[in-house]
């Protein structure tokens, strides 16, 4: 049996002994981030955003696909459609994980664009672009970017350092994680007690944990 086979061979004796939901919200984990794209100027027109999965749920989803890896971590064209293609498939109520604010206003952003995928190691690499509904020019404003999933289900940590592509601005990023306080600590030991399949009564929780990407222009 090659490495790849054998992971997912433990992955579906996992699924079978945790046929029960699994308890301890957030059950997935994915590192990340945004970068800032501009047109002229300090014109923000879009943010380029990376998913990265944990490797836990990168076997989850090849193997829900139906989809072995070669031995070497690599994607065949073919299953690397079929992954890109269910990566793209958002649910019509999915918001995403990038919520962008400027100037304490939330910002409409399209579905994601130019969505592509590839393994990294024994992790599942997503990127895309996700326009503004209206380019906003941010001389002497500030934009934030909120790097969550409403329900916790998914935890994102902003882990890539943000870049700034394009304009012609002066433009500063900074990531400002999430802290936890004696408040919050008992809200997660809570969700640590729901199932797979249950969804917290508290709306947009995932707002509560997440990591912070800003961005301001001189």
């Amino acid at each position: 049996m090659t490495p790849v086979r054998g992971a997912l061979a433990v992955l579906a004796l996992a699924v079978t002994t945790l046929a029960a939901p699994a308890h301890a919200h957030p059950h997935v984990f994915i590192d990340g981030g945004v970068d800032f794209v501009f047109g002229e100027g300090r014109t923000l027109k879009a943010l380029n955003v990376t998913w990265l999965y944990d490797a836990f749920e990168t076997l989850y989803i090849l193997s829900s696909l139906d989809i072995v890896p070669d031995d070497d971590w690599t994607l065949s064209d073919e299953d690397r459609a079929k992954v890109e293609a269910e990566e793209n498939a958002w649910a019509p109520d999915f918001k995403g994980a990038s919520h962008l604010k400027i100037a304490g206003q939330n910002i409409d952003l399209s579905r994601p664009k130019g969505l592509r995928a590839r393994l990294v190691e024994d992790r599942l690499l997503v990127t895309f672009r996700r326009d503004l509904a209206r380019p906003v020019d941010l001389s002497g404003s500030a934009a934030e970017v909120a790097f969550y999933e409403s329900t916790y289900f998914y935890a994102f940590a902003a882990t890539h350092p943000p870049d700034v592509v394009g304009g012609s601005g002066d433009c500063t990023t900074h990531v400002t994680p999430f802290d936890a306080d004696t408040q919050l600590a008992g809200v997660q030991k809570t969700l640590a007690t729901l199932g797979r399949e249950e969804t917290p009564s508290i709306d947009d929780v995932g707002a509560l944990f997440a990591d912070r990407i800003a961005i301001s222009c001189e």
